[in-house]
């Protein structure tokens, strides 16, 4: 009876650590003028930021990590409506009252609350000024000849921090309204083909805009170290890798 209990126990306390090591986090801390800027990388192209006593989830998805575990969201931004990007479920995890949700004008019909945003919008919540920016394809198109995304569906998003600007790309090429921001200190670019970006587009749009940092994310299979080598000679821009498969 007592080895019963015992091994019980000890399956419980097995399963307890196995599933706390499934999901390791990457996690950057960035001075600001305004405080710090916690980065937690979850996966693909779900991250969460915290500032100012505020969490803000972005493309959470409950395939990349365990949101039972993470912070619930002051603020959601959503990219647009694909799979690896919108997650309701995973959205209800983090949901809080008064959790503010925005997202492209697809979402908002399937989110009680959601604040649509347009290519354009700006709103500023906490102290936090975001603009929705395009996000689309100009070379990358499926079978049909229809882009993977078309112009004016999805969202990026420039999330800015009292003077600290984080761009998030959300899927989407070197486009031209990318390549003209300038002033960005943060830049998540999608990478992976045949949905986004391959690296030669990265830093052509890295050499564009300038980014004082910058993370390759929603990676799939692309080897980063070509994006690494094309980057290398090019002072003032940090190339960042984590775990963003």
């Amino acid at each position: 009876m007592k080895r019963r209990k015992y091994l019980e126990w000890a399956t419980i306390i097995a399963i307890i650590l196995l599933s706390s090591s499934l999901f390791a986090y990457e996690v950057d801390v960035i001075s600001t003028p305004h405080g710090d800027l916690k980065i937690t990388f979850i996966g693909h192209a779900s991250v969460c930021m915290e500032w100012g006593g505020k969490v803000i989830h972005i493309d959470p998805v409950g395939r990349y990590g365990d949101y039972s575990q993470l912070p619930k969201a002051d603020l959601i931004l959503i990219t647009h409506e694909h799979y690896d990007h919108f997650d309701p479920r995973t959205i209800e995890v983090i949901r809080k009252k008064g959790t503010i949700i925005l997202t492209n004008t697809a979402c908002a019909r399937y989110l009680n609350g959601a604040h649509a945003m347009k290519n354009g919008d700006e709103r500023t919540f906490f102290e936090i000024k975001i603009t929705a920016l395009p996000a689309y394809n100009i070379v990358h198109l499926q079978p049909s000849g229809v882009p993977y995304h078309p112009k004016g569906e999805g969202n990026g998003y420039l999330v800015n921090f009292k003077g600290t600007r984080v761009y998030i790309g959300g899927d989407t090429e070197n486009i031209p309204e990318m390549k003209a921001l300038r002033g960005v200190d943060i830049a998540f670019l999608p990478m992976n083909l045949p949905y986004t970006m391959t690296p030669e587009m990265v830093a052509d749009a890295a050499r564009a805009f300038r980014p004082r940092i910058l993370y390759p994310y929603h990676l799939g299979d692309t080897d980063v170290s070509r994006l690494i080598k094309l980057l290398k000679d090019e002072k003032g821009i940090d190339v960042r890798i984590r775990k963003m498969k």
